[in-house]
């Protein structure tokens, strides 16, 4: 499967990043919005890196695990 495929499955699993692969072929995610000041401190982080698109998605999954549950009143 091509990275572009790759690329475009991830960024419709995890929405709320911005996903790409640099020149020098590390993939890269980037968080579409700041983080509070708790979720800095529960671990989170707002731009992420793995050498391959398998190991992106491993560690959006553990950003997410990071996060509270969404408010379904909000």
């Amino acid at each position: 499967m091509s990275f572009d495929r790759h690329l475009a499955e991830i960024a419709r699993e995890f929405p709320d990043w911005t996903i790409w692969r640099s020149d020098a072929g590390r993939w890269w995610a980037t968080r579409h919005r700041l983080l509070t000041e708790e979720e800095r401190e529960a671990g989170s982080a707002m731009t992420i890196d793995a050498d391959d698109s398998e190991g992106l998605r491993e560690r959006l999954l553990e950003q997410q695990e990071l996060l509270p549950p969404a408010d379904p009143e909000t």
